[in-house]
């Protein structure tokens, strides 16, 4: 009965965790570590060993890291300027604190407005900040993948 109450409990992170990818609102891999983490203070920690949680926190750390360098990459790959670069990665961490919204306009703005203080013109600075907003949404595919790594990894284990 206990192990069923701790993978119930894990799960619902899982799903939370997962929306949390898409939905800007949660933050997505911690809170799919944290259903390992809650795992196993309910069942035992048995079956995991220190090497499987720093693993998974690497991963976790992995995806949030993904945001910030796919939004400057986007940017750069549509001509922004180095300013662009550090100005989209500096937007994404203001657009934080204005979810779900911030996560989307902190990059472009950041990118754009950067660009335009590096002396660009006013139509590469919005073109910079329209691949940062594209690389936010570029990573969405590549967080997804490591998330559900995670997962089967968790399942792999505990079966």
């Amino acid at each position: 009965m206990i192990t069923a109450i701790a993978l119930f409990t894990a799960f619902i992170l899982f799903l939370i965790g997962l929306a949390g990818t898409v939905l800007p609102v949660l933050p997505g891999a911690p809170v799919i570590w944290l259903g390992m983490i809650a795992y196993s203070l309910i069942a035992g920690f048995e079956q995991f060993d220190p090497w499987f949680f720093i693993g998974q926190a690497v991963l976790a750390l992995a995806v949030m890291g993904i945001d910030y360098l796919f939004t400057a990459l986007g940017s750069r790959y549509l001509g922004g300027t180095r300013a662009a670069f550090w100005g989209a990665a500096i937007g994404l961490l203001i657009g934080l604190f204005f979810i779900p919204a911030g996560l989307l306009l902190g990059p472009f703005i950041g990118a754009t407005v950067f660009d335009l203080l590096a002396r660009r013109h006013t139509g590469r600075a919005l073109k910079s900040g329209f691949g940062a907003t594209l690389g936010i949404v570029g990573a969405l595919p590549i967080k997804l993948l490591l998330e559900v790594v995670m997962i089967t990894w968790f399942i792999f284990r505990i079966i």
